[in-house]
């Protein structure tokens, strides 16, 4: 069965459990016994409310099961508040018209309308890929007004083809392209001419463009002629016109530790997409949302990876805000069949079994629909988060077991515990900062290595419990005393006057009077307090230059009763203003996994600096020094330091000394933004 745009993404990050970390000791000493995993749990630390379309799959025209009432009540009862179509890159050859796309297979049945009936009967809104690739813009305002005028379907969200930055413009093609100039300029272009006819027929429809994923190629790469990369010039051309940007993810790993270690980068992505949205998209930018619509893993599609990976790229995304994750995708076919934690994976990127058995008969998958780990995964999920919960900060100290939390309106507390050691069993201590739960056993659900679904049953306590290995756990919490009375939540901070040592926060107001504001950054899971007022803003002092903040408001009544966290603001400090230096990075050559840096170091004082010292600090774990030259480099943990060559050891005032490095990275490449020379901090230029 074809596979749509499924690549199997190649790259590894090295994980805490490589073999070779085990050295030569037994396995079953290196898991005897572990120490219980602490795990704290911040209703200080809020994050995203989670969208009624959070939870969303992919659709395929050449899947024989497409809208079929066996599949949609599956997928209902997973929760699925969002279905993609017509899948992958057959959207860049689809004609809706017709129902068909020359080159490609469309199976029967599976035309718009069987479509929208079985996605009716799920419950879950469209989200329709509009043709780029071999169609026009007056093609896809045709479609929105059958959808939405003749039909009346609603469907509102719409993006602008699928992975149109593989259509050979950087030396790789995969993506049908028609047009003579396949650049992100002509894309971005036609993006706004759709937006135009498309809005023209409905103007409440939403319209999506598609952007590259940071540290995933071409991610980084210049292509010939071009102003900047895609998602430069993309966004600096359609920005204004378009309602959300569209990522896809597949990060690949070279065995299933590495594969369930990807999710951790997931921040850094948002913070670097987020950021090029604000630098590139023009005034009023923060309107634009993100949605990631294609994933899957790279090691154990079918088995209990899948599963661990879709429920912590689900939970790492919708915490940044990303308004639907959908997995790729309902039914893909057998592909090379293996055994992954004891299991028998097929190779399939279908969340169900397609039916079918290799090409030479000898493995058969189970029958057709059957579930695979990633759908239990997907149902837990559905248990874990409703639309309109907040997510809060989790976090635990054992890089093998994860948390995630949200709260709900009627003040109950759902935590998801990802155990990702194959071997062993983890007991959890679990802590709650500024939440007191019920002393009553809570319901845990739970999805088991090679399982045939999910089990529930009131067990342990909210403070213990014990996570079986390779293991999803969901725990449904009662609050100890109600919430009735609390203030309300004050709104979203922003933030003005960002310095290099301060930043003002200002916000909307809860609607509680009589309340004080507890000012909080987000460190890890744990809050720190920068302070309290009874106005709506604060500055914020004593901060560290080119350093990222999250931070997030809670009001507090008389009777010390506190609200829900405000939603969280990211921002980050800059450089002195003045400086006895000044040093300017240039990313002059990227290739997506490593890149040529230039740094010009000036002498903005009255005096010479003499034998110097330049440090910076690597702003993730992904990046690390390759090489550099006209200087001596070291790098000690994430700390880089460059010392002076013989011909450059003095600079006169006015006097600049320039030196290069090559540097590596593994995922998102965030540029340091903090320098400094002899000790002094530097004004980046």
């Amino acid at each position: 069965m074809p596979q749509g745009s499924v690549r199997r993404a190649a790259g590894a990050l090295a994980l805490f459990v490589a073999a070779g970390a085990l050295g030569s000791m037994p396995l079953s000493d290196a898991y005897a016994d572990p120490a219980p995993t602490n795990v704290t749990v911040n209703t200080k630390a809020g994050l995203a409310t989670v969208a009624d379309t959070a939870l969303g799959v992919n659709h395929a025209i050449w899947d024989s099961q497409l809208g079929t009432p066996a599949v949609s009540d599956l997928l209902g009862a997973a929760g699925v508040g969002m279905l993609r179509y017509p899948g992958g890159s057959y959207a860049d050859i689809y004609h809706w018209q017709t129902h068909t796309a020359p080159g490609g297979y469309v199976a029967p049945n599976t035309d718009f309308d069987t479509f929208m009936a079985g996605a009716q009967r799920v419950g879950a809104q469209p989200m329709i890929i509009a043709n780029y690739g071999t169609g026009t813009a007056q093609e896809a305002a045709d479609w929105v007004r059958y959808a939405n005028i003749t039909k009346g379907y609603h469907a509102n969200w719409w993006t602008i083809g699928n992975e149109n930055y593989g259509n050979g413009h950087y030396g790789t093609a995969w993506e049908a392209d028609d047009h003579a100039d396949k650049s992100p300029k002509q894309y971005a272009q036609e993006v706004v001419a759709y937006a135009q006819a498309m809005k023209a027929v409905d103007p409440n429809i939403k319209v999506g463009a598609v952007l590259t994923t940071p540290a995933n190629w071409p991610d980084g790469l210049v292509g010939a002629g071009d102003a900047g990369t895609w998602n430069q010039v993309v966004l600096s051309i359609a920005g204004p016109s378009i309602d959300f940007v569209d990522l896809h993810w597949y990060p690949g790993g070279g065995s299933e530790a590495d594969a369930l270690a990807k999710p951790a980068q997931i921040d850094d992505i948002m913070y670097v997409v987020k950021d090029q949205i604000a630098k590139y998209a023009g005034a009023g930018s923060s309107r634009i949302g993100i949605s990631l619509t294609e994933t899957n893993v790279g090691v154990g599609q079918n088995t209990q990876p899948g599963a661990l990976f879709l429920a912590q790229t689900y939970s790492n995304m919708l915490e940044n805000g990303v308004f639907t994750v959908d997995w790729w995708d309902v039914h893909n076919g057998i592909g090379t069949v293996s055994t992954i934690g004891g299991q028998t994976d097929y190779g399939d990127f279908g969340m169900l079994s397609s039916g079918n058995c290799t090409s030479d008969g000898t493995v058969c998958q189970p029958p057709m629909n059957t579930p695979f780990a990633p759908y239990h995964a997907l149902k837990l999920m559905h248990s874990f988060v409703h639309p309109g919960d907040q997510l809060i900060r989790a976090g635990t100290d054992n890089p093998l077991v994860a948390a995630h939390a949200a709260r709900r309106a009627n003040g109950d507390l759902t935590v998801l515990l990802v155990n990702m050691d194959p071997a062993a069993s983890h007991a959890v201590k679990i802590a709650y900062d500024g939440y007191t739960p019920s002393t009553a056993a809570p319901v845990v659900e739970t999805f088991l290595n090679g399982a045939a679904g999910i089990t529930s049953a009131q067990s342990g306590s909210a403070a213990a419990q014990s996570l079986a290995p390779y293991s999803l756990t969901v725990l449904t919490l009662h609050p100890a005393t109600s919430a009735s009375g609390a203030p309300k939540a004050p709104g979203r901070p922003s933030v003005s006057a960002v310095t290099d040592r301060t930043a003002t926060l200002t916000w909307p107001a809860s609607t509680t009077t009589g309340v004080k504001y507890e000012v909080y950054r987000q460190v890890g899971a744990r809050s720190e307090q920068l302070g309290e007022t009874t106005s709506t803003s604060f500055t914020a002092g004593n901060l560290t230059p080119g350093t990222r903040y999250t931070v997030t408001i809670v009001a507090r009544d008389g009777s010390g009763r506190a609200s829900w966290s405000s939603p969280p603001l990211t921002f980050a400090t800059g450089s002195p203003a003045t400086s006895t230096c000044s040093v300017r990075l240039t990313d002059t050559n990227d290739w997506a996994s490593g890149y040529v840096g230039n740094i010009d170091i000036t002498n903005t004082g009255t005096a010479a600096i003499n034998n110097w010292t330049l440090t910076f600090t690597w702003p993730t774990p992904w990046q690390s020094l390759s090489s550099g030259w006209n200087g001596t480099w070291t790098q000690t943990g994430a700390t880089v330091k460059v010392t002076r060559a013989d011909f450059n050891t003095n600079l006169a005032p006015g006097a600049t000394a320039s030196v290069g490095f090559v540097g590596a990275y593994s995922g998102p490449n965030i540029l340091p933004a903090a320098f400094t020379l002899n000790g002094n901090v530097c004004t980046v230029a």
